[in-house]
């Protein structure tokens, strides 16, 4: 195993076989071979090559007819396999009409519009990914809408919020990758046909209109200029996908935290075994959690290199391009696998909402101290009840007793508000602001 994408054992669990296909050699040989026949198609019928010879190189631009171990060694001896591949379908045609294939083109042309179709391809498994992980956040914000939970802040207890709430703000999040998604397809769904330098010199009639056709074949937009090595569309998509990677390790760090066995609020979906220790038979340990983290961090590495792909020299680059051939395919494929392993966890998501209450209650009290400042403000001031109920949480904790009959008990305090209003003040059901509002919003605003 030279992969951990490729590996027998892991590679199901680090990548999603559907993705694996789509950056195979299968595959991308697939597309070289739609495009050259594309290009033949589309020349033959401007005349810019005997139609008869179109049609011959249409007929074996076939992927059926590919000899692998003879494109591995030609492609080995030359650096770049379109050249290999261009042999091939020469070969097979018959009268030397294959001379026509690859008419006008460069190896980079080839390439760059192959990955393209991959990214097309690859793209639409994560298009379908983020919808389902939305679909399951939404379910989760719509059930637990008006669950209390305790809210943290710098992992310490801040003040009550809810499930639902919780789980809209990591919605909204993905909601906003779905919207990046269709913003960025019209940039980077954009073919390459430039020839050797990008200015198609080596067509004399017929450049533009062939262009065009090419791209109107592959469903594709045409570029207005070459793109050889202007690379910032191949490196938006990395960045997209490392950004999507950080909202998923959001989900990950959270649920990895929530199901602390001293937390205990949320839990991985069970199946017999899965998470066991090899020493320790209680153990429930996370474990999608740990392989969408590992996945997302070495893919927003590869997302980097793709930025360093850019800097490339001149019209025509001496290597910065083959820095995409190694990062592209592992960050599509580490990323499906992380997208997996998020749709796996909150499609089944276990949600223990009497340990949240439990949680928010260990307190007795303490998390309502800003309910009560902001109770006790219009009163004594924001300011110098701030200052009281600080001591008032010093004291509550020395004495091990609820902070509502600390409070109860002081006379500045008791002195404006009663008993019940205290008990009010205390209520963490009466202290969750706008969140359901919230909530809806985030519903409402979701892509169908």
């Amino acid at each position: 195993m030279a992969s951990i994408i490729d590996s027998r054992i892991f590679g199901d669990i680090f990548s999603d076989a559907k993705m694996r296909a789509v950056w195979s050699d299968e595959n991308r040989t697939a597309k070289y071979l739609d495009i050259e026949r594309a290009l033949a198609k589309v020349q033959g019928r401007l005349g810019i090559i005997p139609q008869e010879a179109a049609d011959e190189i249409v007929k074996n631009c076939n992927i059926e007819m590919i000899d692998w171990a003879q494109l591995k060694a030609k492609t080995e001896q030359i650096g770049y396999p379109i050249i290999a591949v261009v042999n091939q379908i020469n070969a097979n045609c018959r009268d030397k009409l294959g001379e026509y294939c690859h008419w006008g083109a460069t190896t980079q042309d080839i390439t760059d519009t192959a990955t393209v179709l991959q990214m097309r391809e690859g793209l639409a498994l994560v298009e379908a990914d983020l919808k389902a992980i939305s679909d399951s956040l939404a379910d989760l914000s719509r059930t637990y809408r008006d669950t209390p939970i305790i809210g943290r802040s710098n992992l310490q207890q801040a003040i009550p919020i809810t499930f639902g709430f919780k789980m809209a703000s990591i919605l909204a999040g993905i909601e906003r990758h779905r919207e990046r998604l269709e913003q960025l397809k019209p940039r980077v769904f954009m073919g390459e046909f430039g020839g050797a330098a990008g200015t198609l010199a080596s067509i004399e009639k017929g450049a533009m209109e062939t262009q065009a056709g090419l791209m109107a074949e592959l469903g594709l937009a045409c570029p207005p200029i070459a793109w050889h090595t202007v690379r910032d569309t191949i490196a938006e998509v990395g960045a997209f996908l490392a950004l999507v990677g950080g909202s998923l390790g959001k989900i990950a760090m959270d649920v990895k935290l929530m199901m602390q066995t001293e937390v205990a609020e949320v839990f991985e979906p069970y199946a017999p075994g899965r998470g066991s220790s090899s020493t320790m038979p209680q153990k429930r340990n996370p474990i999608s959690c740990l392989y969408i983290h590992a996945n997302i961090s070495v893919a927003r590495q590869h997302a980097a290199a793709l930025m360093d792909a850019m800097v490339a020299d001149h019209e025509r680059s001496t290597g910065p391009w083959e820095i995409e051939w190694v990062s592209l395919p592992e960050i599509f494929c580490l990323m499906s696998g992380a997208l997996k392993q998020t749709k796996f966890v909150l499609a089944g998501l276990e949600v223990d909402t009497v340990q949240m209450r439990r949680n928010i209650n260990m307190t007795h009290g303490l998390v309502m101290s800003e309910a009560v400042m902001m109770g006790l403000g219009p009163f004594i001031g924001r300011e110098y009840a701030h200052d009281l109920v600080y001591e008032l949480c010093r004291d509550a904790l020395k004495q091990q007793r609820p902070l509502v009959e600390i409070l109860a008990e002081h006379p500045e305090i008791n002195a404006h508000v009663s008993r019940a209003q205290l008990d009010a003040f205390c209520d963490p059901a009466n202290y969750l602001g706008q969140a359901g509002v919230m909530v809806d919003q985030v519903l409402a605003l979701r892509r169908a």
